[in-house]
């Protein structure tokens, strides 16, 4: 006989239908990351996945292994911290993000400044750099922990393996700096996004969160229906990024432009009012944020015969390079709350660690 598991019971929460309104949506590439299971799939894969992140520095994944159910049950499960744990017990599991640079365990509502003195209506649960979680919980970190690991072997791996082929790198090159430990460098995150006034919605132009960068070397986003997300394309303009059932949004961040030397491109996005036809649903978000180890520093892999032929694009002198702890640490204790130089109507500037990094309104 076989023995069924029994998981603890979580309130479900059926997803809202994707939205009916005519947006302009991005067209970006669908990668099925089950043909990276072997050699050939790798090396018929390894091209798209180039372009994909020189082009957008965003694509879909599908066919990564996960099924439908196991995706709705996440997302009723990253819906626990916000409604769930008592304002009280929140607080218990806050830290000192100026001090820390960590967003360990709750990043509270109304920490960061959208625009014109407009506070953020974001929350945030992060895992696993802390041990001890709310009890509410506790009976879901098993699951919690297998969702971690899910997305850091069978889809960070893979992708990771690819991009060191697209470099024409050995391909566990990028596979090797970033331990599998789901206690380590990268972080599930999951996010729940609240209502705001219309006088906040007029102040900030309809922008919840700025065009920014992420500073991590992979995002993986599981794709949910209430559209938010835009991307900046090519051509300079914001487009709306899609949802497709079960599928991953995958973006480039900050630290693998660095390490791969601006071969990849990470990718301005941000996060906006939904459409009117889905503002009265709350939108939750399930991340895993990976990161190089602590202990790398961000300088361009120059063995790559692909750079030696069309050659580097720094941010910094090698010699100046923050490790990855150093930029994640910057960059969380002043995300939000540093003044910003404002370049033109759209850009504005903060230098990080000697970096330049842009926000984009």
């Amino acid at each position: 006989m076989t023995e069924t598991a029994t998981y603890p019971e979580v309130p479900h929460h059926p997803p809202p239908p994707p939205t009916t309104e005519d947006l302009d949506w991005a067209d970006l590439p669908i990668i099925d990351i089950s043909k990276a299971n072997t050699a050939g799939g790798r090396a018929e894969l390894a091209n798209e996945v180039r372009d994909a992140m020189r082009t957008f520095g965003f694509m879909y994944v599908v066919n990564h292994g996960w099924t439908q159910a196991q995706n709705a049950r996440i997302f009723d499960i990253a819906d626990v911290p916000f409604s769930q744990v008592s304002e009280e017990e929140k607080r218990q599991f806050s830290n000192e993000i100026k001090n820390t640079g960590s967003w360990r365990g709750y990043k509270p509502r109304q920490f960061w400044t959208v625009d014109n003195g407009v506070p953020d209506q974001i929350e945030q649960y992060q895992f696993f750099e802390q041990k001890h979680h709310p009890q509410a919980l506790q009976p879901f970190l098993p699951e919690i922990y297998a969702f971690a690991q899910h997305n850091h072997f069978k889809v960070l791996h893979p992708i990771l393996r690819l991009l060191a082929l697209g470099m024409e790198l050995p391909e566990d090159t990028f596979v090797e700096i970033h331990d599998g430990d789901a206690t380590g460098p990268s972080f599930v995150r999951f996010i729940k996004y609240y209502p705001r006034s219309e006088e906040d919605e007029a102040k900030t132009k309809n922008v919840w969160l700025k065009g920014h960068t992420d500073f991590g070397t992979i995002t993986i986003l599981w794709s949910q229906p209430i559209s938010a997300l835009q991307i900046m394309t090519p051509d300079g303009q914001w487009r709306w990024v899609r949802h497709i059932d079960n599928a991953l949004v995958i973006n480039i961040g900050d630290a693998m432009e660095m390490l791969s030397g601006g071969f990849y491109k990470a990718t301005i996005h941000r996060v906006v009012q939904p459409p009117p036809d889905q503002r009265a649903h709350a939108r939750r978000g399930a991340f895993y944020f990976a990161s190089a180890n602590d202990d790398v520093r961000l300088v361009p892999f120059l063995d790559s015969p692909v750079l030696q032929r069309e050659g580097v694009r720094r941010r910094i002198e090698d010699g100046d390079a923050p490790t990855m702890a150093e930029w994640r640490a910057a960059l969380v204790r002043t995300y939000g709350v540093a003044e910003l130089r404002r370049r033109d109507d759209v850009v504005e500037e903060q230098v990080v660690g000697g970096i330049v990094v842009r926000h984009y309104n």
